[in-house]
């Protein structure tokens, strides 16, 4: 008797779970069938497109590839396409320096010049921290001298002019990182350390300098090591050589002007403002350490560092941390980041409190990942209500 009601209670404790499982899942036909049509304009077969995932719990409620990731062998898009992810790649690139700071290999808030010396005496002290929150005073290396205003506009960062010229960051040539950093590394600032907030691609590209000089590790081979590793990112690195040959990678196109597409692939390939290469497959489990951490000696602690605004500084309404947007849409608290280069335009937003995420991943610079995701977000929302 005492065994059957112990039976009895095991099955009925087991029923129960089955039954609010069951109940907590949702019908989402109409939800995917909607984000179908927001890339119903991209040819299945003939274009390049958007590789998407949608993230709820810890889960994906909808992966897709929409369009092509090669035109000449004709091989579609699909989750574990392998992007290049542009901008995007900063918040990976600022995971790894503060797992430096935690470990005390540096000291965000010491001057840059205390472990780069070779860089320009920029008569200021520009601590890491100011770097990670674009108000370092440091300018682009890919704007032009008339972006730039006043006297600083002779000393900008403009890498065409200050190389003197042979060095071209379109498709024409390959930059090693130490190619690029011999030029670099003489570029003056544009205005006064910790004043304003100036995007800056040269910032995080010399925080990959960083970790290289200190760790004695590149940032792809730091990075794999403490990073991707830990979190199983298998398909996923930081790309510094123009030549490699990386499988599952989408080629990147461009809109001729006279119909269809062409090849729009770059020659850059220093890593830290860029340079990761990431799939759909892989960025599950990147979103899924934000509320379960595993990456550093206390991960928690490292998370939550990663989510705090370096300053008070502010992009237009929204604050900045570590490569990541604080911002609200519709109400709901979220993180974001686009990405945008030759052939490639990414996004990825994360609504904390909602444990809901959207990653869009394009190669078709005409695509807008930003837009596509805010409008699966909101559908999302909509079906919540």
């Amino acid at each position: 008797m005492v065994h059957f009601l112990k039976i009895f209670v095991v099955v009925t404790a087991y029923i129960g779970f089955l039954t609010s499982a069951f109940a907590q899942e949702k019908d989402y036909s109409n939800f995917i069938e909607k984000i179908d049509n927001i890339f119903s304009d991209i040819s299945k077969q003939s274009a390049p497109g958007c590789s998407v995932g949608v993230i709820h719990n810890g889960s994906f409620i909808h992966k897709a590839g929409y369009g092509m990731a090669n035109l000449e062998h004709n091989i579609a898009l699909g989750g574990n396409t392998v992007f290049r992810m542009a901008s995007i790649s900063k918040q990976f690139t600022a995971m790894a320096v503060l797992n430096m700071a935690q470990d005390g290999i540096i000291n965000l808030d010491e001057d840059i010049r205390t472990y780069l010396p070779e860089l320009n005496d920029y008569g200021h002290k520009v601590s890491i921290r100011s770097m990670l929150g674009h108000y370092s005073g440091m300018g682009d290396y890919d704007l032009i001298a008339s972006s730039y205003e006043g006297e600083q506009a002779e000393d900008s960062a403009n890498l065409r002019s200050v190389a003197g010229g042979p060095y071209r960051l379109g498709n024409e040539d390959y930059l090693t990182n130490d190619e690029f950093y011999e030029v670099v590394k003489h570029i003056k600032l544009i205005y006064p350390p910790e004043t304003k907030m100036v995007y800056s691609n040269l910032a995080y590209y010399l925080l990959s300098i960083l970790v290289e000089k200190q760790t004695g590790l590149s940032l792809r081979q730091y990075s794999k090591k403490h990073i991707f590793e830990p979190l199983a990112m298998n398909d996923t690195l930081f790309s510094d050589n123009g030549v490699e040959i990386i499988k599952n990678r989408a080629s990147g196109y461009a809109p001729r002007e006279d119909g269809g597409f062409k090849i729009d692939m770059t020659n850059l390939f220093i890593v830290g403002d860029g340079g990761l290469h990431t799939s759909v497959n892989d960025f599950l489990k990147w979103d899924q350490n934000f509320y379960k951490p595993r990456v550093g000696k206390n991960p928690a602690e490292l998370v939550k560092q990663l989510n705090t605004p370096t300053s008070e500084f502010k992009f237009g309404e929204n604050f900045y941390a570590n490569g990541q947007s604080v911002t609200t849409i519709d109400g709901h608290r979220a993180f974001a980041h686009s990405g945008g280069w030759l052939g490639t335009s990414t996004y990825y937003i994360r609504f904390p409190d909602d444990k809901f995420s959207v990653v869009t991943l394009c190669n078709n610079v005409n695509q807008s990942p930003s837009d596509h995701s805010k409008a699966i977000a909101k559908l999302y929302f909509d079906l919540e209500r």
